[in-house]
């Protein structure tokens, strides 16, 4: 899935400054949609993103209509967001893991694909969609297994071809009627993906991990994303407090590129892919 392009000049020359700013430090990686688009996952904020109405946790917890929508959408993209495969950028990210350069990655996605590329230390700060919980009980089951439930209650869904994929893994369903929406076989209750949803909070303990991430590193690389959501701004300040180096990669403006020691307008996967060939030998 990946296509991986060469750098232009002046990204070649960022990538020489930011391989200077990194050298000899242990790194830790915050990463956000745009790590995944080589995957063939969708970003939220780039160039030809899809319109993005997220639905909020509210609506999900109070309103069974929209909790149905979310649902028959939610099923009909997992195939497809579940068949994504890491890309040369989330191998980059591994290898620099396994190669001591690299503390752990912390990542805004629910996609999983880091861990399926071999990273090890992993902090997913908006949840995994492999897994989903009853709100009553406490009870977690694995998505597929569940996919495999929604499909034996609904029949007559059809996973069309060339689906239009959401950033979440979802699509805009055709319609919703005569849907069974999933609960709970052990007492019934609600299910909900292991997920932050739109308006609600990380947990605590998730950031603090993450914030432990960072404070045990000696830089702080961002890739792909825009920082518009203030968990990743709240990471970055912990950086700059410690003055710590920040290399961001983006294509695009971010939130903070005013305070980037080093700001990379390209392609993730190319990026990473140089940074874990070079930073190694800086140890």
């Amino acid at each position: 899935m990946t296509t991986v392009t060469e750098l232009d000049a002046a990204a070649t020359d960022r990538v020489s400054e930011a391989i200077a700013a990194l050298a000899g430090r242990r790194v830790a990686v915050l990463t956000g949609a745009g790590v995944s688009t080589d995957s063939g996952i969708p970003d939220y904020r780039g160039k030809g993103a899809p319109v993005r109405t997220p639905m909020t946790v509210e609506q999900f917890l109070a309103d069974d209509a929209a909790r149905r929508r979310y649902w028959v959408g939610s099923h009909l993209g997992w195939r497809a967001f579940a068949a994504a495969e890491p890309n040369a950028g989330h191998v980059a990210l591994a290898d620099l893991e396994s190669q001591g350069v690299a503390t752990g990655i912390i990542t805004q996605n629910v996609d999983g694909l880091h861990l399926r590329a071999g990273s090890r230390r992993v902090v997913e700060l908006h949840g995994t969609m492999r897994r989903v919980f009853c709100t009553h009980c406490g009870q977690v089951f694995d998505r597929r297994d569940l996919a495999e439930r929604v499909e034996a209650d609904n029949p007559w869904i059809r996973v069309p071809e060339n689906i239009a994929l959401g950033p979440d893994g979802d699509v805009a369903p055709e319609t919703t009627e005569g849907f069974v929406v999933p609960d709970c076989t052990n007492c019934g209750g609600m299910l909900k993906p292991d997920v932050v949803f739109f308006g609600e909070f990380i947990p605590a303990g998730k950031f603090r991990e993450a914030e432990q991430l960072v404070q045990t590193s000696q830089a702080l690389v961002i890739a792909g994303s825009s920082l518009v959501v203030n968990s990743g701004v709240r990471l970055l300040e912990r950086a700059r407090r410690r003055r710590l180096p920040v290399v961001i990669v983006n294509r695009g403006a971010t939130r903070a590129d005013v305070h980037a020691t080093v700001k990379i307008d390209a392609g993730t996967s190319e990026v990473l892919m140089a940074l874990a060939a070079a930073l190694p030998a800086t140890l």
